[in-house]
């Protein structure tokens, strides 16, 4: 059985939550429907956008074990660093 894990971006959560706002007469079932998607992540969604801070736009960060975006930097420069060690590394032994 090959089930593979449904990966939706940033700006469709952003789209959903606001056409949820958008139209006020849908319910969350309905909404949920309309977008092919669970009630469970609409609601999900919504209360994320709900009680995020002023800085509505790092809402949906996306995954990853980062607290914030610029340890998801820090990691991303850390492993370029590694891999240019390794590339001189090689190119040593020519």
């Amino acid at each position: 059985m090959n089930s593979k894990k449904k990966v939706i971006d940033k700006e469709f959560k952003l789209n959903a939550v606001k056409y949820k706002e958008e139209h006020p007469d849908l319910t969350c079932d309905e909404v949920a429907s309309n977008l092919g998607i669970s009630t469970s992540s609409l609601y999900r969604w919504v209360n994320a956008y709900a009680s995020a801070d002023t800085d509505k736009s790092n809402v949906f960060r996306g995954s990853g074990n980062y607290s914030s975006d610029d340890a998801k930097e820090i990691a991303r420069l850390k492993k370029e660093n590694r891999d240019l060690k390794d590339a001189v590394e090689i190119l040593k032994k020519l």
